[in-house]
């Protein structure tokens, strides 16, 4: 593991999570922003860095700090879908590293499920869209759909195999008090839920929510002035692939080889010493893919990884430990969600769902049509 300490999330919070009617995306960044600065012991004016990502203004991060009362005298925007936030994290690391900035705020709140939104876009294809929108691929499952079609074609992965996934991450979530589905399934409830893309079920997709997250990423040097102990960020990598799923390189192969492998070796670490994983499960392929980039199964081998209930409690592999996207909470953007997860497990907070002594994590989240990728690992104090 690497040596030297730059940076750490020393605060995380939700908002109000599931169907928040009368809240805005500000007020639910707002909630969140001000319970990860009260975990972290520090004050607004202490934010002198601001990250966000979101659909809901011209310039999200203008109104928002308007919106929180502060003037930040640096901002990042960047908006990969939803890995922004583990991106934002790396990019606060090296702003940190720079000397740019000691504490930085990264926030994302969206109210779709109660706008009835799924921030929908335009109805006319604009710009490259017109090579796929008039073709009628429902986006994003159908993008989904047609990796997962490919990757059945070319290994013999099974809609078992991906129910299993499902199945697995509602366990967590019944352990979860914040989760907004928290009853038992089994596979065959996944195989007999209705088609939403063949061969992607109802209980293979991420659930439609409200909510809104926050992260306070400080530098070492104000590290001994928050109230709990740092978790520090140890590596990151991100990657960008395409835009349509037409130009993806090879439906079965995500951005996270490249993102995986940077961040490993930034990090100084081996597959073998992370204990606990949170990956960006958008769909029961999402995670398949990804476990095969980051290299903890080999290409083709997903299927038979996750089987047998290896990432559910008890398993050899924990993983989505709130109940991820699929059963806790999908605002739109979910990747914020995977690093205060990350953070609370090793933090030794995250009371029955919690995975015994927990050192190091890994949050990797996927943005767009499988576009972008961005790896982030975590590490606490012995």
């Amino acid at each position: 593991m690497r040596p030297d300490r730059i940076a750490a999330i020393v605060g995380v919070a939700e908002s109000d999570l599931g169907v928040t009617p009368g809240k805005t995306a500000l007020q639910l960044q707002a909630q969140a922003a001000k319970a990860a600065l009260a975990d972290a012991g520090l004050e607004k004016n202490d934010v002198d860095a601001l990250f966000t990502a979101g659909n809901w203004a011209w310039s999200p991060n203008l109104m928002l700090a308007e919106y929180l009362g502060i003037q930040p005298r640096y901002a990042d925007g960047t908006n990969i879908g939803g890995s922004s936030f583990e991106a934002h994290l790396g990019h606060a690391l090296a702003g940190i590293e720079a000397g740019r900035f000691e504490v930085a705020l990264i926030t994302y709140g969206s109210t779709q499920r109660s706008d009835q939104s799924r921030n929908r876009p335009a109805n006319h294809a604009t710009l490259v869209e017109q090579f796929e929108r008039p073709y009628g691929l429902p986006a994003p499952v159908g993008a989904y759909a047609l990796a997962a079609m490919r990757h059945m074609y070319q290994y013999g992965t099974t809609s078992e195999q991906l129910a299993e996934i499902a199945v697995a991450t509602r366990k967590w979530a019944m352990m979860n008090e914040k989760a907004m589905m928290r009853t038992p399934i089994t596979i065959e409830d996944v195989l007999s839920s209705r088609w939403i893309a063949e061969p992607l079920h109802l209980l293979d997709c991420c659930l439609v929510t409200d909510g809104g997250g926050a992260v306070v990423v400080a530098s070492a040097r104000r590290v001994g002035s928050t109230r709990k102990k740092p978790v520090w960020v140890l590596g990151h990598g991100e990657m960008l692939t395409h835009y349509g799923i037409t130009n993806m390189p090879d439906l079965t192969v995500t951005g996270a080889v490249q993102s995986g492998q940077a961040a490993f070796a930034m990090a100084g670490v081996r597959h073998e010493d992370i204990d606990v994983v949170e990956i960006y499960d958008s769909f029961t392929i999402t995670v398949l893919l990804t476990l095969e980039a980051l290299g903890f199964c080999q290409p083709g081998e997903g299927g038979a990884f996750a089987s047998d209930q290896r990432t559910a409690p008890g398993g050899a592999f924990p993983m989505n430990t709130n109940g991820g996207g699929l059963s806790y909470c999908h605002p739109g953007m979910y990747g914020i969600f995977l690093l205060i997860e990350a953070t609370r497990q090793l933090r030794g907070e995250c009371g029955p769902r919690q995975v015994p002594d927990a050192k190091i994590a890994l949050a990797h989240g996927t943005g767009g049509v499988l576009s972008s990728s961005a790896t982030i690992i975590l590490g606490r104090d012995a």
